[in-house]
């Protein structure tokens, strides 16, 4: 395991950017494993790859980070409303940050355009300090799930071998780049046999993709399905933590990897894009 890190940490150290890169993890269907992804990446991004982590429970229905982290909210993104600062709101885990509580988004737009100007700097502020900031969102598709996505550096849309997670994933895909124009996707297949098997889904989507749509996606890895996994995550472990040597830990080890090689963005205002796509403008 070792040497895995050590070549993550190497392949880290010869990407120079400073720009904060926001990535949306994101699915067709609920049962999919995305938050399970979201959280064991970010915990080796920020634990083997030496990166400034902020994950964020964009979970607007079903917010539960905290439950695979262990985590009792203490105050959540609500509290921004009644004045608290950002550095009281989010929460340290396992040597990356957490920012809770996404779900209080609709009360925003009660505010007045002062205090929303206030409360999107201090966002943008505080994601200057973080190389990745990762975002979990609901699975489906709804208007705050676009926004994130379309305000997001790249997607990563997580899906898995069964035909109706498969169809979900694709409606994903065609409703976010038919209805925006936004094609920066990424995808896992997660719970897969094997490697072959998580190919040949993979490549289901990717035909469909390009034949409907003329657009080409891009596989970022492979995760199996272990009974590792399945106790870690009864438990309310990270598998990445506690198992580093799972199949499962070990795949997710090389999307980092990926991930690390991939082309740096330009800078963008990631949360100004966001409450603009929101119907909110600064």
């Amino acid at each position: 395991m070792m040497d895995q890190a050590s070549g993550l940490r190497d392949l880290m150290a010869k990407s120079q950017s400073t720009n904060s890169k926001f990535i949306t993890v994101a699915s067709g269907k609920g049962g999919v494993g995305k938050t399970n992804f979201a959280v064991n990446y970010s915990y080796l991004l920020a634990n083997e790859c030496d990166k400034k982590i902020l994950l964020i429970d964009a979970d607007i229905g079903m917010a539960n980070v905290h439950l695979f982290l262990n985590l009792t909210p203490k105050k959540s993104i609500k509290d921004l409303f009644a004045g608290a600062t950002v550095e009281e709101v989010i929460q340290r885990s396992y040597n990356f940050d957490v920012l809770l509580g996404f779900s209080g988004i609709d009360d925003f737009f009660e505010l007045d355009e002062v205090s929303i100007q206030a409360i999107v700097n201090q966002l943008d502020e505080v994601s200057k300090r973080y190389d990745y900031v990762i975002i979990d969102t609901g699975a489906g598709i709804d208007e705050k799930v676009a926004a994130f996505l379309r305000a997001s550096h790249r997607s990563i849309i997580v899906t898995t071998p069964e035909p109706t997670a498969l169809m979900d994933a694709y409606a994903l895909v065609k409703s976010i780049y038919n209805i925006y124009g936004y094609d920066r996707f990424k995808v896992v297949v997660n719970m897969a046999k094997n490697q072959e098997e998580g190919e040949l889904t993979f490549n289901k989507l990717k035909i469909s993709v390009k034949k409907f749509l003329d657009l080409d996606l891009e596989l970022l890895g492979v995760l199996p399905f272990t009974n590792t996994l399945r106790n870690a995550v009864k438990h309310k472990e990270l598998i990445a933590r506690k198992y580093p040597k799972d199949a499962y830990t070990q795949n997710l080890r090389k999307i980092c990897k990926a991930e690390l090689a991939l082309t740096q963005p330009e800078p963008e205002n990631f949360w100004k894009k966001l409450f603009d796509f929101m119907g909110k403008s600064r």
